[in-house]
């Protein structure tokens, strides 16, 4: 009996930085070049909030509330899963990453303190300290400022996301879960 490896996972990126720094927006305009490629993207967005995603007179959240463990709202245009944790730790981000469909990359907004290689975007304007000198798993730095000396990590202009995506897609090419799809549309 032979044992036939599975499809290898999709490479998974962190983009990580402080609130304000503009992570969202900067996810916003790769997951559109990458989505305009033809590339599949996923991404996982962390919240230290609760989450509302339903007003409480609809049918799902007072099923939800009701007591439900998990509520699937459906229609011809998408759908979500609301799964209540009632007092249980929050599941780590692997299990997360599990429930996802297939892609060819899984972008993460958050979660810092996952050993993930990571994009910060740092803004010295706000006041925080970088995490990349104390996070060897930061691989590039996206930022309004000019890179200081002896950075490890790839420097990339933050202004410029065209350098950053671009910086993105050899990234992309050089991890070893790479696909043959994203190496056939890179550029």
């Amino acid at each position: 009996m032979s044992v036939i490896d599975p499809a290898p996972a999709p490479a998974v990126l962190a983009v990580v930085g402080w609130s304000g720094s503009g992570k969202t927006t900067l996810l916003e305009f790769l997951v559109a070049q990458l989505a305009a490629r033809g590339l599949r993207v996923n991404v996982v967005k962390h919240s230290h909030h609760d989450i509302e995603l339903e007003p409480p007179h609809k049918d799902s959240a007072r099923l939800r509330m009701a007591g439900a463990a998990e509520v699937m709202i459906a229609s011809p245009y998408r759908y979500a899963i609301l799964r209540e944790l009632r007092g249980m730790e929050e599941p780590p981000l692997a299990e997360q990453l599990a429930r996802l469909a297939p892609a060819d990359l899984t972008l993460v907004e958050g979660y810092k303190w996952e050993p993930l290689p990571k994009l910060e975007v740092f803004r010295p304007a706000l006041g925080r300290a970088p995490l990349y000198p104390h996070d060897p798993l930061v691989v590039a730095v996206a930022s309004d400022a000019a890179a200081p000396d002896g950075v490890a990590a790839a420097w990339l202009d933050l202004n410029r996301p065209q350098d950053v995506l671009g910086w993105l897609s050899e990234w992309m090419l050089a991890n070893p879960k790479v696909s043959e799809k994203q190496a056939d549309n890179r550029g």
